[in-house]
């Protein structure tokens, strides 16, 4: 085993990929300089540039899928799908059902998501709610090196739709670009363990649909997905010194779920919490607790979500977001220990 950081890991991946099949192509803003290392190994047939023109390029994209092409479309944050969403919702996550299995658009999305380093509510959501809502697109978020690059590569070989989110508190690539441009003074809330973590030597693509226990407990159950995940563990180890025993459960995909292992863990410790940086109203925290009722499990329930628009201060924003305070608040609340 080796080590790598997120991004070095979800772009190694993708080199093997590129290697062993020639469907896979790559293009997006900017990527000829972001994918340099890309680009000089497969050339700029394979990985090329685009107009800033999401609708345009993720079109493109959609429309090379259904061509026999394994496109990778890269965009600069999950926030400007809203740009070009015509392509997936109406497209690309219906093409197979309405053709009867005829026809299919096999693109990735790879775009960042995420907030904790004040950019404001337009540029810092995750989205994976909205985007799961919608039937047909599969939802991929990461939380390690390991999964990032094992997942990227069952994306590149799904038949249909993916959007893979990398958080941008994860990727060592977005943290060196926030240390810049007079943001030094700036501090972020990142998770110690997650931009950087053991990888395998050759990567092997991992279940989509199946989460993973990143801990065991008696008492509670925390579900989370990207740097929630990390939030929750240390979370987790603050509630062990009060004696409360809090399992982690790493959804990896939101859509589809791993309802199976979500359950059985539910029903283990009778008390669900969902930490979710998407917005609570409508969305995965909500649907999270219907699963578990519809399967007939009783527990006890809390949510510890992004409630309104992210404001731009940082003081402001970390009260929004998610952070280890109110998830630990929350645990001790569902434990029946107030703290």
């Amino acid at each position: 085993m080796s080590t790598m950081f997120f991004t070095q890991a979800i772009d190694d991946a993708l080199a093997q990929a590129m290697a062993d099949d020639p469907r896979i192509i790559l293009f997006g803003e900017d990527v000829p300089l972001l994918r340099r290392n890309l680009l000089v190994r497969f050339g700029p047939r394979r990985v090329r540039g685009t107009p800033i023109s999401e609708s345009a390029f993720l079109g493109a994209g959609v429309a090379a899928a259904m061509a026999g092409l394994r496109p990778v479309v890269e965009m600069y944050m999950v926030d400007f799908l809203g740009v070009c969403m015509d392509a997936l919702l109406n497209h690309a996550a219906k093409v197979e059902a309405f053709s009867g299995g005829k026809w299919t658009a096999p693109v990735m999305v790879r775009v960042p998501c995420g907030g904790g380093y004040g950019d404001g509510g337009q540029h810092e959501q995750s989205l994976w709610g909205w985007l799961a809502h919608i039937p047909g697109l599969s939802i991929v978020v990461p939380s390690t090196p390991a999964d990032a690059g094992g997942l990227l590569l069952a994306a590149l070989q799904h038949d249909g739709p993916v959007i893979f989110l990398e958080h941008k508190l994860l990727s060592e690539t977005w943290l060196e670009f926030l240390g810049s441009g007079g943001r030094r003074t700036v501090q972020y809330d990142v998770p110690a363990n997650g931009a950087k973590g053991a990888v395998p030597r050759r990567w092997e693509p991992l279940p989509i649909g199946k989460a993973m226990v990143r801990r065991t407990g008696s008492d509670v159950t925390i579900v989370s997905a990207g740097v929630g995940v990390h939030r929750a563990l240390q979370a987790a180890e603050a509630a062990e010194r009060e004696g409360i025993s809090a399992a982690v459960l790493d959804l990896r995909t939101i859509s589809p779920l791993d309802r199976t292992t979500f359950c059985e863990m539910v029903a283990h410790t009778g008390r669900l919490l969902v930490v979710d940086e998407d917005y609570e109203g409508f969305g995965l925290s909500g649907e999270l607790g219907a699963v578990a009722l519809e399967a007939g499990v009783s527990f006890k329930y809390a949510r510890v979500c992004t409630q309104t628009t992210i404001p731009y201060a940082r003081e402001r924003e970390d009260q929004a977001l998610p952070n280890v305070k109110r998830i630990c608040s929350a645990i001790a609340q569902l434990a029946g220990e107030e703290r």
